[in-house]
């Protein structure tokens, strides 16, 4: 229950809307009316009486309250469409206006609308009652499609009622308790039009096909986002993706990335111009997260689509990113082959020295574990030349230890100690105590395999001068 302060005209409107939900009309009537009291202007009040008054089925009385409200808040959509409504169910009553003749008598006074409405209410009645006396011929025939619509599901039985008239024995027979069959369908079809006709006064056709429009309409407005709506969606989703990611959170940046693709993938294009190229760096995204929770087969497909999708659309930055993404899950599942073959393909499309420095020193690593130390080293090279155009120290040290450790395999040792010296600068060059390490180890490797080479080369050489 609602607890009223003295004069609250809100509370009482509140009030008054509970009351109508029970069916309480006069409860429901007094506290709009009190909502009134010392505000005549009050719109709330004044619609709340109207509602009411319409409930109560006084549409002339509802009318003259929507348009108070109506020249108080014109610009209030619920007043308009409650003039139309009341304007309706009033002709649905009684007919068209031109049909009514008014008289204009001096000694006439309002007594009490109520009273009137009353009165309105036994006429009504009154004549619905005479209607139903009436056989089926002598009664208006209405339109099937007006009739379905306003009896929805209860079409159907009005329909095998009438159906069961036009069996003539059935009719004639009689129940149990003496009552003949007919009376009880002609009491039914009789109910359903009297349900029909209480229908089309309460909501009429006219009225509902209105707010269905309207209905749909605001479902397009609100379905169609603007421009500046969805880029800051979008902005805001692909930093929480990429942050969760970076954050050692894959899980949850593989899940905030499917449900923004299933978002995105429902909105039509004019809503999101860029649509393709978003669809498929959401694929990467997924399959940037999937890579790092392991789920490399799954990785694999996910940047698949994105260079589907990147194909399809023409492009060639999108198609660059899925051939990296695509190599780097060959190479961690050990393919190294189809690493190079996809790499490679790339090449061409490397914007910067940075990019090629990369490519190239991957490429290399995987002839390296193919044993294939000749391709190895000259990718290495290749690697070395683009991060010196570039002026990048440490791709310059992790591009000497890859030619470095070709030339091992190769058993060129002495270059191979050349470019671990070269690489040990670097790594105090740029304060990579980790790395120093590695190649001083490496150095010590390097040294004693070519001691034991040169010791083999003297063997063989005093052998052979003996000889």
């Amino acid at each position: 229950a609602l607890k009223l302060r003295a004069g609250d005209k809100h509370c009482l409107v509140a009030r008054s809307k509970c009351y109508l939900k029970l069916g309480d009309t006069e409860n429901s009537l007094k506290d709009a009316e009190a909502s009134l009291q010392n505000d005549k202007t009050f719109s709330k009040g004044l619609y709340q009486k109207a509602e009411t008054l319409y409930t109560m089925g006084d549409f002339e009385f509802a009318l003259v309250f929507y348009h108070r409200g109506y020249r108080l808040r014109p610009e209030l959509q619920k007043f308009r469409l409650g003039i139309e409504k009341s304007q309706e169910a009033i002709v649905n009553c009684i007919g068209s206006p031109s049909s009514v003749k008014l008289e204009n008598k001096e000694d006439l006074c309002f007594i009490s609308r109520q009273a009137e409405s009353k009165k309105a209410n036994q006429k009504l009645q009154i004549k619905l009652t005479k209607d139903q006396k009436r056989t089926r011929k002598q009664q208006p025939v209405r339109n099937p499609k007006t009739e379905r619509q306003l009896l929805g599901e209860l079409y159907a039985d009005k329909a095998y009622l009438e159906k069961l008239l036009k069996d003539e024995d059935l009719m004639e027979s009689s129940t149990k308790q003496g009552i003949k069959v007919a009376d009880l369908v002609l009491s039914g079809i009789s109910y359903l039009d009297t349900r029909s006709e209480f229908w089309q006064q309460q909501k009429p056709i006219y009225a509902r096909v209105r707010e269905r429009k309207l209905r749909q309409q605001r479902w397009i407005r609100d379905k169609k986002r603007k421009p500046a709506e969805v880029g800051r969606y979008v902005v805001k989703s692909m930093e929480d993706i990429d942050m969760l990611l970076t954050g050692d959170c894959p899980e949850e940046s593989c899940k905030k990335a499917q449900r923004v693709l299933k978002t995105i993938q429902g909105w039509s294009d004019d809503e999101v111009p860029n649509k393709n190229e978003l669809i498929g760096n959401l694929h990467s995204c997924i399959g940037n997260a999937q890579l790092e929770m392991g789920q490399m087969e799954a990785a694999l497909q996910s940047h698949k689509m994105d260079l589907e999708f990147a194909r399809q659309n023409d492009l060639p930055d999108a198609v660059s990113r899925a051939l990296d993404n695509i190599g780097r899950v060959y190479a961690r599942i050990g393919k190294f082959q189809q690493a190079i073959d996809t790499w490679e393909e790339k090449i061409p499309m490397a914007k910067s020295s940075l990019e090629k420095t990369w490519l190239c020193h991957e490429i290399g690593r995987c002839y390296l574990e193919l044993n294939k130390a000749e391709a190895a080293q000259n990718y290495g090279e290749k690697s070395l030349q683009s991060a010196d155009e570039e002026g990048d120290v440490e791709w310059q040290l992790h591009a000497t230890v890859l030619v470095a450790e070709a030339q091992v395999k190769l058993k060129d040792y002495r270059s191979a100690i050349m470019n671990f010296e070269k690489a040990l600068e670097k790594a105090k060059l740029i304060h990579n105590e980790a790395a120093q390490k590695v190649i001083i180890t490496a150095l010590d490797d390097v040294s004693k395999s070519f001691i034991e080479e040169l010791n083999k080369r003297r063997e063989e050489t005093t052998a052979y001068s003996l000889k």
